[in-house]
């Protein structure tokens, strides 16, 4: 889309599409946090109605636009509105507990996964379809106007507040004829209003047995409160540097495969884009057949620290991966069937690690927060620490890939090289965390029962004094 503008010279297509990224990103930065704050002080149900319907207008104008400029600014207007990056996880924190809280926050990165995959599909396939060319970019963003608009619909009608501190029975003008259809739909499915209550409601009936002690939301701590906490500050100090080193990979590999020799490898977009997809693929059968088996044997914590890790492992590899044209290891194959394998493993490992770690500092970050009315609040400090990784990470990662492009031998070695020391010093970082009352139900440590064993005894010559 953006090669399409007269206004953007040959050969620096790639110096825009990072502009445009960067912009997005900046643009989360400014609002994330406001985004959350706004979900603690109303509830989630309006801000993710409010900021998905924005969002549904954004994709219409972005695909009407014929400059650049108009682009840009349609761009940093979706990063300014996209509030649900902060909100979803909070909703999740808050329909689940410490019993089956894994099991939900591990598909939050396998729907993130294939919306990654169809979504650039369903566009590149509708792309000049109609709209004539003038407007041949209209079609794919009518159709994500469209999805947003049924998401929407959806939210409207079944979703139920999740925080506790607001009236669940107040409707909003506008709002009683959703509810309307809801029943109606519901009393089609024959399913009864009790039922579709679900879980929150049962696991609040059970923790405010006593209504009149239910603080107001006034009273309860704030998310900035929490930060005095040395574990919370060290969670989220490493989510920076996670994020970061996340999307240096991914802004890396492209130019990196594609560059020529001898800092490059010469591959073609298709192949970039097959290996891509194919390691996407990988890791969403990863992600659901084997990491919830993982994660409850070694926990949230330590399956974040090995994640950190598997992030600077794989950094660590790329560099040394083989050329096209090398001779065949061990005599066996050739240099091209050895390039894709060790490519292959390297990018398996980190997306691997990706989606792994994603899913375990989520929860980490749920299981540190003060209070449900706090958590919005803290999602949107640790979206917006996010924000500012990706904002950084494409344009940091791209001039340093440059500048490698003039180092003899083994260049590529100095971007690479940066970002697997800067994962590696967020593993290092991540063990200034401590596991009490970070982790889910099915987990049980010792380094747990050490902390809660010291904690007690601290309390015991705390009273004695």
């Amino acid at each position: 889309m953006v090669a399409s503008f007269d206004e953007i010279p040959d050969g620096q297509e790639g110096v825009y599409v990072g502009l445009l990224a960067s912009a997005f990103a900046l643009a989360q930065l400014t609002t994330n946090l406001l985004w959350g704050y706004f979900s603690d002080r109303i509830g989630r149900k309006p801000t993710m109605l409010l900021g998905t319907s924005l969002l549904v207008v954004c994709f219409v104008f972005f695909g009407l636009c014929t400059t650049y400029v108009q682009l840009i600014m349609v761009h940093v207007a979706m990063g300014l509105l996209n509030g649900n990056a902060a909100i979803v996880p909070t909703c999740l924190g808050e329909v689940t507990d410490r019993t089956n809280q894994s099991s939900a926050f591990t598909w939050l990165p396998v729907i993130y996964s294939l919306g990654s995959i169809i979504g650039p599909a369903l566009g590149g396939l509708l792309v000049g379809v109609a709209g004539g060319p003038k407007y041949p970019f209209l079609v794919p963003n009518i159709l994500a106007a469209a999805l947003l608009l049924s998401s929407v619909i959806v939210l409207a009608i079944w979703f139920e507040e999740t925080l506790d501190c607001i009236d669940h029975s107040a409707a909003g003008p506008g709002v009683e004829w959703m509810r309307k259809a809801r029943d109606w739909c519901l009393a089609c499915c024959d399913q009864s209003e009790d039922e579709h209550q679900g879980l929150l409601e049962s696991r609040a009936s059970g923790d405010d047995e006593d209504s009149d002690s239910k603080k107001d939301i006034d009273e309860q701590p704030s998310a900035f409160h929490g930060l005095r906490n040395r574990n919370t500050l060290a969670v989220l100090g490493t989510y920076l540097v996670f994020q970061l080193s996340n999307i240096s990979f991914n802004s890396l590999y492209p130019i990196f495969a594609s560059s020529p020799p001898p800092t490059g490898r010469d591959l073609g977009p298709g192949t970039i884009g097959v290996s891509m997809s194919l390691a996407g693929l990988a890791t969403i059968l990863f992600q659901l057949f084997i990491f919830q088996r993982l994660k409850e044997r070694m926990g949230n914590l330590r399956t974040y620290r090995y994640s950190l890790l598997g992030m600077a492992i794989s950094m660590a590899l790329m560099p040394w991966v083989g050329y096209i044209d090398n001779k065949p290891k061990l005599g066996m194959g050739s240099g091209k069937a050895w390039l894709y394998a060790e490519l292959g493993f390297t990018l398996v490992l980190k997306n691997i690690c990706a989606v792994g770690g994603l899913s375990s500092v989520m929860l980490l970050i749920t299981n540190s927060a003060p209070s449900h009315e706090t958590l919005g609040t803290l999602n949107g400090i640790a979206q917006t620490l996010s924000a500012a990784g990706r904002s950084i990470g494409p344009f940091l990662s791209g001039g340093l890939f440059t500048l490698s492009t003039r180092v003899r031998p083994k260049g590529e070695a100095l971007a690479w090289g940066l970002f697997a020391g800067i994962a590696l010093l967020g593993w290092v970082a991540s063990f200034i965390i401590h596991s009490k009352g970070l982790e889910s139900a099915e987990f049980s440590d010792d380094e747990d029962s050490d902390d809660e064993a010291n904690t007690s005894e601290d309390e015991e010559s705390h009273v004695g004094i």
